[in-house]
């Protein structure tokens, strides 16, 4: 697609940059999304599901070494920063970790294969005008995504902090921290205040998971689109040293959404 003539520079980024809809308003989807996202979630489950049927004692293969180190991993990471006991963190943790992970890894796909690939399909198999098919392959690059995950996480910190603490637990918490007072007046007058800054620490956690891992992934793929838009020996040269550096944030930011997964919902089972 780089290199149609039909297309400007930036006409270019925001046809990379639309994602392909159905609907309008506040009921649009982004179908691209959507289905990358299951297809991704199907193969995570798919592969693993078929991992543990054929696993044995005897000597593993190299795709069940590899899967039983990332299962390892991120049991240790679980027994290491959660404090509680319960036995969805652990699941949980995988599935955010691999899934997340097999979302970022799409944006090390070039740029234009998959996109032109979903336009001759339109317009060969539905006679489509092929500049009108949008097609966003990588899921974190759509805020849609990360905030769809951040507020699964935030509503298992609110079940986990009611069932454990209680209702009347979780309302203290949020009303008499962190201003505390042996003198009860002094102790009401603070409650407004200790409310409020409670609730903006609680809502900028699924923010900020949101934002973190939408803002290096979308940065990721406008730098590998940047670079698409260069002469094929400049494209060369530039996009493999970051396609190496960026496997490293791919991973890292699956690490990072993972562990702040994991702390949150360890705040939320501690009982003060």
């Amino acid at each position: 697609m780089s290199g149609n003539t039909e297309l400007t520079t930036s006409g270019y980024i925001q046809h990379h940059l639309t994602n392909a809809t159905v609907g309008e308003g506040f009921w649009t989807w982004h179908i691209d999304t959507l289905i990358v996202s299951a297809v991704l979630g199907l193969i995570f489950v798919g592969l693993f599901r078929m991992i543990a049927k054929k696993a044995d004692t005897g000597v593993p293969g190299k795709l069940q070494c590899f899967v039983e180190m990332i299962i390892e991993f991120v049991d240790t990471s679980v027994k290491e920063t959660y404090h509680g006991r319960s036995k969805l963190i652990a699941p949980l943790a995988l599935t955010i970790f691999v899934w997340i992970f097999l979302m970022n890894f799409m944006d090390l796909i070039p740029v234009d294969f998959l996109p032109v690939l979903v336009q001759k399909i339109a317009e060969w198999g539905f006679g489509a005008d092929p500049h009108h098919v949008y097609s966003k392959v990588v899921p974190t690059t759509d805020m849609n995504t990360t905030f769809a995950l951040s507020l699964g996480v935030f509503v298992l910190m609110l079940i986990y902090s009611v069932a454990i603490k209680g209702v009347g637990g979780f309302v203290k918490e949020l009303t008499l921290h962190p201003f505390n007072s042996p003198n009860k007046l002094v102790q009401a007058l603070f409650i407004p205040v200790n409310f409020l800054l409670e609730s903006v620490t609680l809502i900028a956690k699924p923010i900020s998971l949101a934002l973190r891992l939408f803002g290096n992934l979308y940065a990721g793929e406008l730098i590998f689109i940047l670079i698409a838009l260069l002469p094929w020996y400049g494209q060369w040269f530039l996009s493999v040293p970051w396609a190496i550096f960026h496997i490293l944030i791919i991973t890292l930011q699956a690490f990072i959404f993972m562990m702040l997964t994991i702390v949150y919902l360890s705040l939320a089972s501690e009982d003060h």
